[in-house]
């Protein structure tokens, strides 16, 4: 009998530090645990307002873009996006424009960067973007004095335009 529950003990000791065991499910954990602490600082010596620009462009197109986003207190308060490179096949209006804080959104249908504080891209990051997942490649840097520079995700075998997150060009304090 002593030698049943000892033999039963042990297995429910190896079940539960098994089944408890911290299989990460996040692609670059402790590079992502890092960089969220050095975001939690500089939320605080920043007093949550800052400016981050966000670049992008296509692989087989001549021009990219950027969008600043600028936010104070912790909410979006502008955001300001230009065409960079050779533009001579879009609109004049559509080169450059800014939405201040009322006007968020009313170019919805742009290539504009979303207008997400960096709180919500490290949730975005945690949530959505270094979820471990069969057939991508994930990316993740931290170019930014150790903030979030690269964070996202490409299917394998996909060919353009295939990146699922963000690039963070620059991070500032206002």
């Amino acid at each position: 009998m002593k030698k049943s529950i000892y033999i039963l003990t042990l297995l429910l000791i190896n079940i539960c530090f098994f089944s408890c065991s911290n299989d990460d499910d996040l692609n670059y954990q402790t590079d992502f645990e890092k960089s969220q602490k050095a975001w939690l600082d500089f939320k605080a010596t920043s007093n949550n307002s800052y400016q981050y620009v966000v670049s992008g462009g296509s692989v087989f197109t001549i021009y990219g873009w950027e969008t600043t986003i600028t936010v104070s207190n912790g909410i979006v308060i502008q955001r300001h996006f230009k065409y960079i490179g050779t533009t001579e096949n879009i609109p004049e209006e559509d080169l450059e424009w800014t939405e201040n804080e009322n006007e968020i959104n009313s170019h919805p249908n742009s290539n504009a960067a979303n207008p997400l504080t960096l709180e919500e891209i490290y949730a975005k990051a945690e949530n959505e973007w270094l979820i471990k997942r069969k057939n991508t490649d994930t990316y993740f840097e931290t170019k930014n004095n150790g903030l979030i520079s690269t964070c996202g995700y490409t299917q394998k075998g996909c060919m353009d335009d295939c990146f699922t997150g963000i690039r963070i060009k620059s991070i500032s304090t206002l």
